[in-house]
């Protein structure tokens, strides 16, 4: 790394991976700022780094001259989260054809209102026996509700006494991507079990012993080839019929932030319930943009560069603060106010709102499922307004920042109960 300029603001000294643990969401907005600046250097792990802000930023990370994914994903990361040769992990022509597969699979408007209509009809009937249970965790349950029904609508099979199994593993690998300890171990088992199981569909259906659905995404995946010709190695497929699956049970958080909002702010449920299709969509765009999820992402720099008066060196990471940009004054008014009405007959620029990355998810790294789960939230957000369960207030609804994926700490406890009566209140820290 070159030697620190006066007015060049690198930092040198080690900002790694344990001040990011002690301090998690808000780690890199109190870097930026300590700085006054939307781009603050720093090294983090060891590696320099430049964490970045604002549309600008954004647009800046995804074009491609500037950043590469390429070995830029730490191993602990993709054993857990993503899976050894994903998409994320490709760039160039590599990328682009790959990222085809997914794009045909989770951007076609047919294919997403099936699955919609799927998680609702399993909402409904597992809400019903949800109101006669003394409680149910709404976090978990979500997720069964999920998991299976996105699973299925893969083209996966999945007999409904596996779903609670599989559903938990797809939440650890979630859960265990950014920490050590117990979190990680569970994420790295369960991706062994979850691609070892898909690996092995994936060569019967390609050996003729099993059926995928056509236009399925086990179909899709099972006959995809890559830009070199050639079809995807059983357990990278496994890995990419995962990146459907996972990243849509995670709507779960979701589900559980759209829970803790109507503990905090119930005179939002009765506006939810009516399910109003423009309401619902600004619920579900608000529930993404105030609650934490992911932290950030980046890539490296594949040269020498310069971004916000910053200098960037050759291999430094490049990270965007998702967190501090759906949370920037400069972007939204009153940032850390819960108003989903914000978002009604306001257009959303492709770099402002970034809780799944910005830009074009067809073509770039943004996620190319977002759409569908905007779709899911907007459709099982006012199921859970209209269901007749109290939140009650002898749980532990703090979400504490300082946990990646943050997440209410009791998981919003629900329990039979006259309508939306006493709530809890709880906050975000």
């Amino acid at each position: 790394m070159p030697p620190a300029r006066p007015g060049q603001g690198w930092c040198m000294r080690l900002e790694n991976s344990l001040a990011l643990l002690s301090k998690g969401y808000a780690w890199m907005p109190d870097l930026r700022r300590a700085r006054g600046r939307h781009a603050a250097g720093t090294r983090l792990g060891g590696l320099p780094a430049i964490a970045i802000e604002g549309p600008e930023a954004a647009r800046f990370l995804y074009d491609e001259r500037h950043v590469h994914r390429a070995h830029a994903i730490p191993e602990p990361v993709q054993g857990t989260l993503f899976g050894k040769g994903a998409v994320h992990t490709l760039d160039g022509e590599a990328h682009r054809v790959r990222k085809a597969m997914f794009v045909s699979v989770l951007m076609d408007g047919d294919r997403i209102a099936d699955l919609v209509e799927r998680a609702c009809a399993d909402w409904d009937a597992a809400a019903r026996d949800w109101l006669t249970r003394p409680q149910v965790v709404l976090f978990e349950e979500s997720a069964q509700v999920i998991a299976g029904a996105v699973t299925r609508w893969a083209g996966v099979p999945v007999a409904q006494d596996e779903v609670p199994a599989l559903a938990r593993d797809l939440l650890a690998m979630v859960d265990g991507f950014a920490t050590g300890g117990p979190r990680h171990w569970r994420a790295r088992r369960a991706r062994g079990r979850r691609e070892g199981w898909l690996a092995g569909l994936v060569e019967q259906v390609r050996a003729g012993g099993t059926l995928a659905p056509a236009g399925s995404a086990l179909a899709v995946v099972a006959a995809h080839r890559d830009a070199d010709g050639q079809p995807l190695e059983p357990r990278v497929a496994a890995v990419e019929l995962l990146n459907v699956i996972r990243p849509t049970t995670a709507v779960a958080w979701f589900t559980a932030f759209s829970g803790h909002a109507l503990a905090r702010w119930p005179g939002y449920r009765s506006r939810l319930a009516a399910a109003d299709p423009a309401f619902a969509e600004a619920w579900a765009h608000e529930v993404r943009r105030f609650y934490p999820f992911a932290p950030f992402i980046g890539g490296r720099a594949p040269r020498r560069l310069e971004f916000g008066g910053q200098t960037i060196p050759r291999n430094a990471m490049v990270l965007l603060d998702l967190f501090g940009q759906n949370h920037d004054p400069d972007l939204w008014e009153d940032p850390y106010a819960f108003r989903p009405e914000r978002f009604l007959d306001r257009g959303i620029g492709e770099f402002e709102l970034v809780p799944q990355g910005g830009g074009d998810p067809r073509t770039n790294h943004r996620c190319p499922g977002e759409q569908l789960t905007v779709a899911l939230l907007a459709a099982l957000a006012p199921r859970l307004a209209r269901l007749p369960l109290d939140i009650p207030a002898d749980q532990d609804l703090t979400i504490s920042l300082r946990r990646i994926p943050a997440r209410p700490a009791s998981g919003v406890v629900l329990r039979p109960a006259a309508l939306w009566g006493p709530t809890a209140v709880a906050p975000v820290s």
